[in-house]
């Protein structure tokens, strides 16, 4: 209970620090800045802070020997972005109080340091403006801010809410396993698992390879992890559903195609790893499937595994690959396009083929805008995936499959490994740090971030039309 103890103390300190900081900048600068930027810079701030604190000698085992400022840095980004790339071994190079940091940092980044900071703002009767409002909106990918207070305090109570009984749930299986240490670790899994981060404290990179024949582990390791990449809206809409009687249609689109990616990916698993005798081979069917859902649902952003990812055909690496890209839901803990994105651009794609101008889904036409930014995002997404694979190709020679899923793992804030990240180049591995940054934020924000002003300046310009053809 000690080391829960700490993770609130600690936890409290921290926000509180930063709830006062961000009233005294209200009449500085940073307050004119865009939401976006704003987002941008509090999860860098996040990372320097966690940087430091996890390079302390505090932080690591004193058997262990002393950890490089990069690896820190990379532990922090890493935790922050909720991505599962790690360079050390979490259970061995870490003492309790640097995996308590790394745990805060996994809730600050799941949940967003502004949404966490405004929670807090509003907990201690600090009045929230006009701009604190729309920078919540932006944080949570959220439609309004008439109600973002009331909906940032549902999210935060759920959230503990839910990682709670994660962990009362797990200690069930950890405590007779690990004694009292079982209490942290049951803390510890539930909120990596809710949050979408896959940090584990397994030892030996090993991550739940163990509990591959244990469906207890799983399923509620599934559990929180669909749950948190399901998104805040859709929560707030499935709660609504017993009064308004139905959904809305981002709700429809989310759930449409959570089942359809995970029921794919289950289906594509188990039948291409059926008989590896590195995977799912030496397996019972009943496991077989269990491990084959596992792996569907942790392609959603989330580094957990319980069979070699590096054994896996290459075949299964490849549709791994698609389904990172993918990813969770908007406003949710997971990374990746996005389903929604995914959704709009193939519904797109079937309305050019009915010979439809419009973008149908669920009978209702999605705007010209949205496809557009939904078609922005998948391209801004794989010319960064392409670029750093390309770089990591030339810095480490590593195969092009193994070094394109290292790339989107990153990206997609997936943080399941092929080849291991502690193999990677230094150069790389800062590559990776970068790469984690923008999946998180979203290249688009980031790239709003930097050029939105000028956007702004060039927003009444009316250009004469032009006639390219395509096709």
């Amino acid at each position: 209970m000690y080391f829960v103890f700490l993770k609130v103390i600690i936890f409290k300190d921290m926000v509180v620090k930063m709830v006062k900081l961000q009233f005294k900048f209200k009449n500085n600068k940073i307050i004119s800045l865009e939401p976006t930027k704003i987002i941008v810079l509090s999860f860098i701030a996040v990372i320097i802070w966690g940087s430091v604190v996890l390079y302390l000698p505090i932080a690591s085992n004193p058997d262990q020997p002393r950890i490089r400022f990069l690896d820190a840095l990379f532990t922090a980004t890493a935790a922050t972005c909720v991505t599962g790339l790690t360079v050390v071994d979490t259970a061995k190079q870490w003492s309790y109080f640097g995996q308590t940091v790394i745990l805060l940092l996994i809730q600050i980044g799941g949940l967003g340091l502004v949404t966490i900071t405004t929670f807090f703002s509003v907990l201690l009767g600090k009045k929230v403006g006009i701009k604190g409002r729309i920078l919540a909106q932006e944080s949570l990918n959220y439609l309004s801010s008439e109600d973002i207070l009331k909906l940032i305090k549902r999210v935060i109570t759920v959230t503990f809410i839910i990682e709670f009984i994660g962990a009362v749930i797990f200690a069930a299986r950890f405590i007779p396993q690990f004694g009292l240490k079982g209490i942290y670790m049951s803390v510890f899994h539930s909120v990596s698992s809710f949050c979408n981060a896959g940090y584990d404290l397994m030892g030996n990179y090993q991550s739940l390879t163990g509990y591959r024949n244990d469906p207890f582990v799983l399923l509620i390791t599934s559990c929180l992890i669909i749950i948190g990449g399901l998104g805040f809206l859709v929560w707030k809409d499935l709660y609504e559903f017993r009064k308004s009687r139905h959904f809305l249609l981002h709700t429809k689109v989310v759930l449409l195609f959570t089942v359809i990616l995970l029921a794919f990916g289950t289906l594509y698993i188990f039948i291409f790893e059926y008989n590896n005798p590195n995977t799912l081979g030496p397996l019972s069917i009943p496991n077989k499937l269990l491990n084959a859902f596992f792996q569907s649902v942790c392609l959603r952003t989330t580094g957990f595994n319980t069979i070699s990812v590096f054994n896996m055909r290459e075949i299964t690496k490849v549709i791994n690959v698609m389904l990172m890209f993918i990813g969770a839901s908007p406003g949710s803990t997971g990374g990746g396009i996005k389903v929604t994105t995914f959704g709009i651009i193939i519904a797109a794609i079937f309305s050019q083929m009915r010979g439809r101008d419009e973008t149908i889904i669920f009978k209702h036409k999605i705007s010209y805008s949205l496809v557009i930014k939904s078609l922005s995002i998948i391209v801004l997404s794989l010319i960064i995936v392409l670029v750093v694979t390309t770089i990591i190709l030339a810095i480490d020679g590593f195969p092009f499959i193994d070094t394109l899923y290292e790339a989107i793992a990153a990206f997609s804030t997936t943080g399941s490994s092929s080849l291991g990240t502690p193999n990677f180049h230094t150069a790389s591995r800062i590559i990776l740090m970068i790469t984690m940054l923008l999946g998180r934020v979203g290249p688009l924000s980031f790239a709003l971030s930097l050029s939105l002003r000028n956007g702004k300046r060039n927003a009444d310009k009316v250009y004469p039309e032009g006639k390219i053809i395509v096709g």
